[in-house]
């Protein structure tokens, strides 16, 4: 079985290292634990490990909105307004 490490499961997903990283810290995907190899300390993934975060990756949301998205979403929780009336045209003259 081929191990992979962190930057190389990266790739394999698709992602940036730091957007892995960040998805570590905030607990949003399960990681393997870290194994110590030639004096430094290294995640190991396995095949495995990879598919399962490449199942969890759209169930994600990234937690970024930008103003327009916060826009929008206000846009759509606002109730809509009453019509109001308005009397009739009067006609302009010259």
């Amino acid at each position: 079985m081929k191990q992979y490490t962190t930057r190389e499961a990266a790739q394999k997903l698709g992602l940036d290292v730091r957007s892995i990283q960040r998805y570590i810290t905030a607990g949003k995907i399960s990681v393997p634990p870290v194994q110590s190899l030639g004096g430094g300390k290294f995640r190991v993934w396995t095949e495995q490990d990879i598919e399962h975060v490449r199942k969890l990756l759209p169930k994600i949301a990234n937690g970024r909105k930008t103003r327009y998205q916060k826009l929008r979403d206000k846009k759509k929780d606002a109730q809509p307004r009453a019509a109001v009336p308005h009397g009739p045209r009067k006609s302009k003259k010259k």
